[in-house]
């Protein structure tokens, strides 16, 4: 048999090995030989930049990278295949019930299994059970690719209606992936690890009005995380679903016929008032506490500038105006800036803030006092003084926005009686179909490169390369303190994938295939192609949340 060469890297960041190899060799076979040298187990694998499952044949000299769950991709290959063991034991267990795969929760993902009579306890222990017994087993799980037209002539239970509708209602998708555990077939939009084996951390337990599955997250890629009830994300959740359902509005095939109804606008304005309406409600209570300081945060790409200026328009119009504060202008100076361990500046932590100072302005303001407020200079790294001497009217409130505006230890010497805290983030209420959800990272991610692109100059590979050191920042210094918002406002839009589809392709297509950023490049637009494109987006509002992202001037 022919011999090869592969350029093999073990651990990201740690040396290559360039070694020969059997023409036909599979990644799985691979990374049996180094398990030794493992130190978490590998889903997948990178081949020439591609994300390949571990059943991947080696044919060519090549380069591959081992994924374990401490990479976003193997996190993805990991959930979408706990997802299908779920779902045949659900099968296993109650039949063909009608089950919902909705969101993430809770550090795991919360379902609904729709039966005549409520699920028990007895039987969402016997799931759980079935789960492990056909983990145990090792079973593999079976990838078939077929055609769109294949499957939609096929009559399996895993084409639901819903999903049924989608493929009729998406021509740019061509070919896709049908996965089976013991005889039980379903289909999800990715790749998959080879066997039931590798799925060795989970747990189901009920939750409001549904089941939560949770599993592993990449800080803890070998055990589950410590359990946190968000509560009130839940019910901000819930909410995105009551509105989608009332406006028959759940999965994208019907944003796709009332795209191609021409009901773009009507769907626009709709949104658009909702976000106006729950602006409007923050902005009444925030009046009615007689709170002064306003801190408002959520992770990269939420739209917090945008909402902040509407937030504060709506409390003019209340009567009470607003000073605005970002707290990018507190950075300490570059030179004392820390850094992560690969000895780069990290401007991601409390501690790249000058905390102190900012205490000190916003005490001063609150009694009255004038405060000469810095502006950083990023260009220089430091900040300027002298430009900025403001001070606090009566009934005045300060309005303040940044990544760390919720954590206690940002503003551990201001009275508790004067916040108020709001927590923005794009809680997607509309899924691909029942079974395969629209994660709220990737719409921020899609935002966010198009923004990079239109103001930075940055095309989408530089955004992609930040993004996982940007999601890591967020699951240190945002995510542990949304539970403690007083209020939630979902900055998610209905219709925002129609609008920004075109330009989200532009910027991704531009991706070349020997970049590192080409896998996530091409898994997006295989994921943007379940969408129709709304034609213009003249309609979207200059106030818009999504105008942050698109720009005023989108379609000139």
């Amino acid at each position: 048999m022919d011999s090869i060469t592969v350029k093999l890297t073990i651990e990201a960041g740690g040396a290559e090995i360039s070694r020969a190899v059997r023409k036909g060799t599979t990644i799985e076979s691979l990374v049996n030989e180094y398990r030794s040298r493992l130190v978490y187990r590998v889903m997948g694998a990178f081949v020439d930049n591609r994300e390949k499952e571990l059943t991947y044949v080696i044919e060519k000299d090549c380069s591959v990278t081992f994924l374990d769950l401490r990479n976003n991709f193997a996190d993805r290959m990991y959930q979408r295949s706990l997802m299908l063991l779920y779902l045949k034991a659900v099968y296993d267990v109650l039949g063909e019930a009608d089950t919902d795969i909705l969101n993430s929760l809770n550090r795991g993902l919360f379902t609904r299994i729709n039966t005549p009579e409520p699920v028990t306890d007895e039987q969402i222990t016997a799931i759980e059970a079935r789960m492990w017994e056909l983990g145990d087993r090792n079973l593999p799980i079976k990838r078939t690719l077929v055609s769109r037209e294949q499957l939609l002539e096929q009559a399996g239970a895993y084409l639901t209606p819903k999903r049924k509708e989608l493929l009729l209602s998406a021509p740019d998708v061509h070919y896709i992936a049908l996965y089976e555990i013991d005889g039980f077939s379903n289909y999800f939009y990715g790749r998959m690890v080879p066997s039931t084996g590798y799925l060795r951390w989970f747990e189901l337990h009920r939750y409001e009005n549904g089941i939560l599955l949770r599993y592993p997250h990449p800080m803890y890629p070998d055990r589950l995380p410590p359990y946190i009830n968000d509560e009130k994300l839940f019910k901000a959740f819930d909410e995105g679903w009551n509105i989608a359902d009332a406006f028959g509005l759940s999965f994208a095939a019907d944003l796709n016929k009332a795209i191609v109804k021409g009901e773009t606008n009507g769907i626009i304005t709709l949104s658009e008032r909702l976000h106006a309406g729950g602006i409007s409600k923050i902005a009444d209570t925030i009046a009615q506490t007689n709170r002064r300081v306003v801190l408002i945060a959520g992770p990269s790409s939420s739209g917090k500038t945008t909402f902040a200026k509407r937030l504060i328009a709506r409390l003019e119009e209340n009567g009470v105006s607003s000073l605005y504060l970002g707290t990018d202008d507190y950075f300490v100076e570059r030179k004392d800036s820390p850094r992560d361990e690969k000895g780069e500046y990290n401007y991601e932590g409390v501690d790249a803030i000058d905390v102190g100072l900012f205490n000190n302005n916003i005490n001063l303001l609150l009694s009255g006092a004038e405060t000469d407020l810095p502006t950083y200079d990023f260009i220089a790294g430091e900040k300027r003084f002298g430009e900025r001497i403001s001070r606090l009217d009566p009934g005045q409130v300060i309005v303040i926005e940044g990544i760390h505006a919720l954590n206690a230890d940002m503003t551990r010497q201001i009275a508790a009686g004067e916040k108020f805290r709001v927590y923005i983030s794009p809680l997607s209420q509309l899924n691909l179909d029942d079974h395969n959800r629209i994660p709220t990272t990737d719409v921020r991610l899609l935002r966010r490169i198009i923004r990079d692109a239109r103001t930075r100059g940055t095309g989408a590979a530089g955004t992609i390369k930040s993004w996982p050191k940007v999601r890591r920042g967020e699951d240190i210094n945002i995510f542990p303190y949304s539970a403690d918002a007083d209020v939630f406002f979902n900055s998610s839009l209905i219709y925002e994938l129609a609008i920004i589809k075109p330009f989200a392709e532009k910027a991704l297509r531009e991706v070349d295939s020997a970049n590192p950023a080409y896998s996530d490049a091409e898994r997006l637009l295989d994921f943007l192609a379940f969408f129709e494109a709304a034609e213009s987006a003249d309609a979207v509002p200059a106030n818009s949340i999504l105008r942050e992202f698109i720009g005023s001037d989108a379609d000139g």
